[in-house]
């Protein structure tokens, strides 16, 4: 994965809303009006945003009759995920280290 992708879908997901309309897309697709719904602000404003997702490749649009559904695409989160999981490795192996060291400490004091 380019850095350049992932700084798009890392920008899409730094916004509370863009978040939130991925998350009611994991339950199907849903019209720009169904997006809107539970959101105080208008249509336009929530189309802004489905056009950031769009940009990141995160939600693609179809076409049913008149509908026009959004839809979710996850590759660019497994994209995202998979390049975080070499810090959550890291992480592990950190804590790891840590959870040795204060055995061996606890081990002396207890001495």
């Amino acid at each position: 994965m380019g850095t350049g992708t992932l700084d798009t879908t890392f920008a899409a997901l730094a916004d509370p809303t863009r978040r939130a309309i991925l998350t009611r897309l994991t339950q199907g697709d849903a019209s720009v009006g169904e997006l809107t719904a539970p959101f105080a602000m208008s249509q336009p404003a929530v189309s802004k945003h489905l056009r950031v997702l769009e940009r990141a490749g995160l939600v693609s649009r179809g076409r049913d009759a008149q509908r026009r559904p959004c839809r979710l695409e996850a590759r660019p989160l497994r994209e995202a995920l998979d390049w975080l999981a070499d810090f959550r490795e890291y992480w592990e192996e950190s804590y790891q280290r840590l959870d040795e060291l204060l055995a061996r400490l606890e081990e002396r004091d207890g001495s």
